[in-house]
C-alpha cells in the first residue's frame, strides 16, 4: 500500500513550515494531493512524487550515481512501488536497488530525522520507447548517513553507468546544493534516540513489554523505556525525560548519567544510534500508571536469556551490572532504621526578566563538573537560611537580607548508586544587594541568568526539576528513590 495522502501532507506541511518561501514553487505538488489520481503512481500526469536518498560520507560528500537513459549524474532515486508504505521507505529501497546500499547502512540526521532535506518540482523529458510523454516529478530527498564506512557499490547495470562522491558546493541539483551548503551536516553520525537503563543498585533492571504490533520498534519485545528526538527537545537528555514523562507519568528519576551508545535497528531497518542514559530507581512498577506497552517489570541478568530481548540490549545490562559488581553496589537495608541525612541550601533567584541565576561549575569539581547549578551549599551546624546567605555571599558577592528570604520548594532524593540521602532545600530571595561576581574560581567559572524555559543543555537534574516545580507551584518532589 502506497504512502497516503494525509502523510503525505503532514510532511509537506512540516517542510513548509521551514522553508516557507517555496510555497509558490511546490504549488503541483499541492494541486496534485487535491486531485482523485494517486498521486505516488507514475501514471499520473501531469507529474508525480518520486523520491531520492541523499547519501552523506564523512567527508561531506554525496553519492551520485550517472543514469544510462539521461546522463545525468544524480542522487539515487526513483518512483514509488506500490508497496512502499512511506516516502522515507521509498528512497530506501531505490538506493538499495541502485548502488547496492542497504538500509542498515544508513542512519538519519540529527537535524533533519525522518523530514526531507529538499523537495523539488522538475520536468522531465518525453521517454516514446516507454510511452511516456513529457511530465514533472516532484522529487522528495532524504538525508542519510553511512552508519560506519563506506559500504560496497554494486551497481544496477541496466540503468546505472557509474557513480561518484561529490562536495556540497558540486551537488548538480541547484536546489539540493544550497540547502546543503547550509545545512551544517558533517556525515558523522550521533545519536536521534535516547533510553533510560534503569537500575534499583541492587541488580535489578527495569524493562518494558513493548505492544504486539507490527508497525512499532521491536513489538512484542522487552526494551528500555525511551525513544526518538523530538523538535522541542534541546537535549538527548531532554528527550528521555520526555519519553519517560509520556510512557510512565509519575516516575521520578534523579541524575541520568549518559552511559553508552547503542545502535538498533529501526523499523525501516535503518541503523539508530541510541545514547543510553543510566539512572537509579527503587519503586514499584505495579503502583505506576503505564502509558505505552504492556507492562513493566524488574529482572537482573540471569533471568534475561528467558526473554524476548535485543542482544545488544542484555549486553548493556550485562556490562552495566558488571561494572555496578566492580564498584560495589549500595546493600539492601536490613530495616527502617534512621540514617544521616545531607542537608543542602539551594538560592533561586529571579531578575526582572524572570530568568533565574545558575552557576557553571568547575570542571574538576568533585559534584557536577561542567554542570549548571544553583548557588548553593551544605549546611554545617547553622541554621539553614543563615548558611544560604553565608554560601551565596561568599560564591556570588551579593548580599541577601534574611527578612527577604522565603520558602519556595524541597527535593528528596538519592542522586547516586549508594550514596546517602539529601534534603535540599530551595529558597527565594526578593531582593538583593551588590555586585554579582565570581569568588570561587576553583567551584565556578560563571554566572549567568537563565531563562527557565531555555536552560542549558547541561544542568543538574534536581536543580532543573526544582525550577519547574516553582514554576508549577509545587513544595516538595521526590527523586531517584
Amino acid at each position: 500500500m502506497p504512502p497516503t495522502r494525509s502523510e503525505i501532507r503532514d510532511l509537506l506541511d512540516n517542510y513548509l513550515a521551514r522553508h516557507p518561501t517555496e510555497h509558490a514553487h511546490l504549488q503541483p505538488l499541492l494541486k496534485a494531493l487535491d486531485r482523485p489520481d494517486e498521486p505516488t503512481s507514475r501514471t499520473t500526469l501531469p507529474g508525480h512524487i518520486t523520491c531520492s536518498a541523499v547519501v552523506i560520507d564523512r567527508n561531506q560528500r554525496v553519492l551520485h550515481i550517472h543514469h544510462r537513459a539521461s546522463g545525468l549524474a544524480l542522487p539515487p532515486g526513483g518512483h514509488i512501488d506500490a508497496d512502499d508504505r512511506t516516502l522515507l521507505v521509498a528512497a530506501l529501497r531505490e538506493v538499495h536497488e541502485e548502488v547496492g546500499i542497504a538500509p542498515g547502512d544508513l542512519c538519519l540526521t540529527r537535524q533533519l530525522r525522518d523530514g526531507p532535506i529538499d523537495i523539488d518540482v522538475h520536468d522531465i523529458a518525453a521517454r516514446p520507447a516507454k510511452g511516456e510523454t513529457e511530465h514533472q516529478h516532484y522529487d522528495v530527498r532524504f538525508a542519510f548517513y553511512l552508519a560506519d564506512g563506506v559500504p560496497p557499490i554494486l551497481l544496477q547495470d541496466d540503468e546505472v553507468s557509474g557513480a561518484e562522491w561529490l562536495a556540497f558546493d558540486q551537488v548538480t541539483s541547484p536546489t539540493l546544493r544550497t540547502k546543503l551548503m547550509a545545512s551544517g551536516l558533517d556525515g558523522r553520525p550521533e545519536p536521534v534516540n535516547a533510553s533510560a537503563l534503569l537500575h534499583d543498585g541492587r541488580g535489578r533492571y527495569l524493562l518494558h513489554l513493548r505492544d504486539n504490533y507490527p508497525d512499532i520498534w521491536e513489538p512484542g519485545s522487552f526494551a528500555l523505556l525511551g525513544g526518538g528526538c523530538e523538535p522541542g527537545d534541546r537535549s538527548l537528555e531532554d528527550t528521555v525525560r520526555r519519553e519517560l514523562a509520556e510512557e510512565v507519568p509519575g516516575l521520578q528519576i534523579g541524575e541520568l548519567e549518559p552511559y553508552a551508545v547503542e545502535v538498533a535497528t529501526g523499523v525501516d531497518g535503518l541503523a539508530v544510534p541510541v545514547q543510553v542514559f543510566a539512572g537509579q530507581w527503587r519503586g514499584n512498577p505495579d503502583t505506576l500508571d503505564l502509558q505505552e506497552g504492556v507492562l513493566l517489570r524488574w529482572f537482573t541478568p540471569d533471568e534475561l536469556p528467558r526473554l524476548r530481548l535485543n542482544p545488544s540490549t542484555s549486553e548493556l545490562i550485562r556490562g552495566h551490572a558488571a561494572r555496578e559488581a566492580a564498584t560495589g553496589p549500595c546493600p539492601a537495608p536490613q530495616s527502617h532504621a534512621a540514617v544521616p541525612m545531607v542537608l543542602g541550601v539551594h538560592l533561586y533567584l529571579e531578575d526582572e526578566q524572570g530568568r533565574v541565576l545558575l552557576g557553571l561549575r568547575h570542571p574538576d569539581s568533585a559534584f557536577a563538573g561542567s554542570t549548571w547549578h544553583f548557588p548553593a551549599g551544605h549546611c554545617a551546624q547553622e541554621p539553614a537560611i543563615a548558611c544560604l546567605l553565608r554560601e551565596t555571599l561568599e560564591e556570588t558577592g551579593l548580599v541577601i537580607d534574611p527578612a527577604d528570604v522565603e520558602y519556595a520548594h524541597t527535593v528528596h532524593l538519592v542522586d547516586s548508586l549508594g550514596a546517602r540521602p539529601r534534603i535540599g532545600l530551595v529558597f527565594r530571595a526578593r531582593r538583593w544587594t551588590g555586585a554579582l561576581e565570581v569568588r570561587e574560581p576553583d567551584k565556578c567559572l560563571a554566572w549567568q541568568w537563565w531563562h527557565p524555559d531555555q536552560l542549558p543543555e547541561r544542568v543538574v537534574a534536581y536543580t532543573r526539576a526544582a525550577i519547574e516545580g516553582i514554576a508549577a507551584g509545587r513544595l516538595y518532589m521526590e527523586m531517584g528513590w
